[in-house]
């Protein structure tokens, strides 16, 4: 099921299997091993960067897509700012955590898709208030397959000053992505939806 997860493919198996065995150093040691696996990442952060058409300084390597949506919502609420809009057909991973966002005092906003699973983007804008920290939207829908329309979402976030997440786990590599163009503030990825290495996302 690649939809799901797949499986890692030969030339990635040959990129790490020299750091489990000879290129093992620590990227943030001065001496020569951990200087290649600094230059490894370094290269990583471009490749990764050049595909979304952001900065490398922008990437930030994680765990997997679980994380990365953790950290994106969480890092957001604030005080002034206590209020997620998202949609009822979000990744679990999403949903979760909003609702553990929801036990802890915040306000969580579930707008829903249309009939073919397109959020609806009036009533997407109708909920977003001056509280609203963040709007989180899935790019390719995990289940059913419809891919938003993310640029006319991130205007609209823009347009209202709010945050802008996008889940985009399932089409990177897939669809083409342009965070500038698209008005995205914060975009999930990860490797194992494109035949990399689990436990690894950005």
């Amino acid at each position: 099921d690649n939809a799901s997860t797949t499986r890692v493919a030969p030339e990635a198996v040959k990129a790490m299997m020299g750091f489990f065995e000879s290129n093992y150093g620590n990227a943030g040691s001065p001496h020569r091993l951990g200087m290649a696996a600094s230059e490894a990442l370094g290269k990583a952060r471009k490749s990764i960067a050049e595909l979304i058409k952001a900065h490398p300084k922008e990437i930030i390597f994680t765990s997997g897509g679980t994380e990365s949506n953790n950290i994106a919502l969480k890092g957001a609420v604030s005080a002034a700012k206590s209020h997620i809009v998202t949609t009822t057909t979000e990744h679990n991973s999403i949903l979760n955590v909003c609702k553990a966002l929801q036990k802890a005092g915040k306000s969580v906003s579930y707008v829903p898709v249309d009939s073919e699973g397109f959020v609806d983007i009036t009533k997407l804008e109708k909920a977003i208030t001056k509280k609203t920290a963040l709007v989180s939207v899935i790019h390719g829908n995990n289940e059913i397959g419809t891919i938003n329309d993310i640029a006319q979402i991130g205007k609209l976030c823009r347009d209202k000053g709010v945050l802008f997440h996008v889940d985009a786990c399932q089409s990177f590599t897939k669809e083409k992505i342009d965070v500038k163009k698209m008005n995205v503030d914060i975009m999930t990825l990860n490797a194992h939806k494109i035949h990399g290495q689990k436990g690894v996302g950005a």
